[in-house]
C-alpha cells in the first residue's frame, strides 16, 4: 500500500503518531498491526518503542540517532511494504465469565434498557468474538469490540470510584476486562477467574493487541474450580487459531 491519507502527527520530540484513519474498524487497525509488524521484521534505527492504538501506531524514537524527517522517510518506506491488508491468523482466547450476582451488578440492569432478559443478554454477549484493538489505560487492560448485536445502551451516568478486578464491563458494541481494581464508569455484568497480568512472566499480559476473544459463561462452581487452579498456577487458557477472512 502507500503512504497516501496516512498522517504523521508530532507528539512529542521523542515520539510521532502514525495515523491511519479516524474511525474505529477492523480495517483500520489492521494497518495499524500490519506496520507495527513491519517494524518488527525490518527495523528503523533510533526507534524505541512503538504502541498500537485504534487507528494509529504511536513510534518512540531517539532524536539523538534518527531525525523526525528522516524517520517520517522511513515510515513512509515501511507502509509502502505492507502490501496485504488481510487479517490472516486469528488467535481465539477463550474466556470464562461468571454472569450476575455480586459480580455481575449491572446485569439486570442492562437487560431492562434492552428490553431483554438476562439469559438474552448473556446470549448476546457470549455469542458474539470480540477483537481486542488495544491494550491501554492500565498494563493489561485490553480495549475490545464486537461487530454482531450491539447493545443500545452506554456508559453510567456516574462512575464507580473502584470496581473489582477482573470485572467485564460493556456498553454498546464494547466490552473490557478490568485488570486491576480501579475506577470505570462501564456497566458491569460479570466477572472471569482468570489474571490478565502476571508481573513475574516474560510475557506478562493475558491479551495482545489483534487477539480475538470468546467469553465462555460458567456456573458459579465452575468459577470457584478456575480461580482455584489460577492461584495454584495448573490453569491453562484454552486458545486456538483459525484463518482470517
Amino acid at each position: 500500500m502507500t503512504a497516501d491519507g496516512v498522517k504523521f502527527q508530532i507528539a512529542s520530540d521523542r515520539a510521532v503518531s502514525v495515523v491511519f484513519g479516524d474511525e474505529i474498524s477492523l480495517e483500520v487497525n489492521t494497518k495499524v498491526k500490519m506496520l507495527a509488524q513491519e517494524l518488527e521484521k525490518n527495523p528503523v534505527r533510533g526507534v524505541t518503542e512503538y504502541l498500537s492504538a485504534y487507528a494509529s501506531l504511536m513510534v518512540h524514537y531517539d532524536p539523538l540517532v534518527i531525525r523526525f524527517g528522516e524517520l517520517k522517510e522511513a515510515l513512509t518506506e515501511r507502509i509502502g511494504q505492507m502490501t496485504d491488508v488481510s487479517e490472516g491468523t486469528q488467535i481465539i482466547k477463550e474466556i470464562p465469565v461468571l454472569y450476575g450476582g455480586e459480580l455481575g451488578p449491572d446485569l439486570e440492569y442492562c437487560a431492562q434498557l434492552e428490553h431483554i432478559t438476562e439469559d438474552e443478554l448473556i446470549r448476546r454477549h457470549s455469542g458474539h468474538d470480540y477483537y481486542v484493538y488495544m491494550l491501554g489505560f492500565a498494563p493489561g487492560h485490553p480495549y475490545m469490540a464486537r461487530f454482531e448485536e450491539p447493545f443500545g445502551f452506554k456508559r453510567r451516568s456516574e462512575p464507580r470510584v473502584s470496581i473489582p478486578a477482573r470485572s467485564i464491563v460493556v456498553q454498546l458494541n464494547l466490552s473490557d476486562v478490568i485488570p486491576f481494581e480501579q475506577p470505570c464508569g462501564w456497566n458491569i455484568i460479570g466477572s472471569t477467574p482468570l489474571e490478565l497480568y502476571d508481573g513475574s512472566k516474560e510475557n506478562p499480559f493475558l491479551f495482545a493487541a489483534g487477539d480475538w476473544v470468546k467469553y465462555v459463561p460458567v456456573t458459579e462452581k465452575e468459577y470457584r474450580q478456575i480461580r482455584e487452579q489460577v492461584e495454584q498456577g495448573t490453569y491453562r487458557l484454552k486458545s486456538y487459531a483459525r484463518q482470517g477472512v
